[in-house]
């Protein structure tokens, strides 16, 4: 195998292999941002039901039972 062809076949998968963990980086960013987003929706949605029973006329019409009921 020719030197050279073997040198540039190396420089790729080195290329490879730090995109890679670039990539692994950035995706390990995002899913913990995506896990903080959800504890700060899941908050926020205990947030407003605690409010909702303490303001009357608050619950959503799918909460309510129609008339005919």
């Amino acid at each position: 195998m020719n030197e050279d062809r073997l040198v540039k076949i190396e420089i790729k998968i080195a290329f490879q292999e730090k995109t890679i963990k670039d990539l692994n980086d950035v995706l390990y960013e995002q899913q913990q941002e995506i896990e903080r987003l959800g504890f700060i929706v899941n908050t926020l949605v205990k947030q407003l039901k605690a409010v909702s029973e303490f303001v009357p006329g608050s619950a959503a019409p799918a909460d309510e039972q129609p008339p005919h009921y």
